[in-house]
């Protein structure tokens, strides 16, 4: 099942919706925007969201004033430039915000997804796999030591960024991620920065409020797992 967010209006007589997983990046929203919750089965994909995204027939997507937009980060970024409110998600400078940019896609597509290849494959793969996640998070650990040199102390509800956003959805939940898949994924001895990061905006209260039930996302954790294991076993 997957959440979906209905919001009803932006003041202007503009009446948009998000079409959902179950990622804390978004679910932040309903702190700043009058909204309605629903669940959709991606099992058996809505017609809403197969007519918005029919390339790719995936969520997330939001509808404002009737155009589609795909992809949590083009999303994010859209509701940055769109809706002038708290928080702004990346900076005014064009230089910063390219590098907001660049890393956003780091995460999504070096990070996340390695996990999901963790969490999904076993024994020398899951292996190989794990040690290819920790070599990027090596890289992405030395470089925003850097890009946050005066340190990332002191996230509030009114002042999350893209990333800051995009590091909790990630690795917000990694006790749940560590357990379903048996590995270790954030060492805080390895990765003292990031973990000092997730544990800092894992307590600032909209992403406390927008993270899953550790038992919840555990056992959907495992059942990915399962049918992602018992599909490679019936294939080989």
């Amino acid at each position: 099942m997957s959440h979906g967010i209905a919001i009803t209006g932006d003041g202007e007589g503009n009446s948009y919706y998000l079409l959902l997983t179950y990622l804390t990046e978004f679910l932040f929203l309903r702190n700043y925007y009058s909204v309605m919750q629903f669940e959709e089965d991606l099992s058996n994909k809505s017609q809403v969201l197969l007519r918005h995204n029919p390339v790719h027939k995936k969520v997330p997507v939001l509808v404002h004033k009737g155009n589609p937009i795909a992809e949590s980060c083009v999303i994010l970024e859209y509701i940055d430039e769109t809706w002038k409110v708290a928080p702004r998600l990346l900076p005014d400078d064009p230089y910063q915000r390219a590098q907001v940019r660049f890393w956003a896609s780091f995460i999504q597509q070096q990070l996340f997804e390695a996990i999901g290849w963790i969490i999904t494959s076993n024994a020398e793969a899951q292996e190989k796999n794990t040690v290819e996640l920790l070599q990027q998070m090596d890289v992405f650990e030395e470089t925003m030591k850097e890009f946050y040199a005066e340190g990332i102390q002191g996230i509030r509800n009114d002042n999350l960024g893209l990333l800051d956003i995009l590091v909790c959805a990630t690795f917000g939940p990694y006790k749940a991620l560590e357990e379903a898949a048996g590995v270790k994924i954030l060492d805080p001895e390895r990765h003292p920065f990031i973990y000092s990061w997730v544990t800092n905006s894992n307590e600032v209260p909209v992403m406390k409020e927008a993270t899953p039930p550790h038992e919840k996302l555990l056992a959907l954790l495992q059942i990915v797992r399962q049918n992602a294991l018992k599909s490679s076993t019936s294939q080989s």
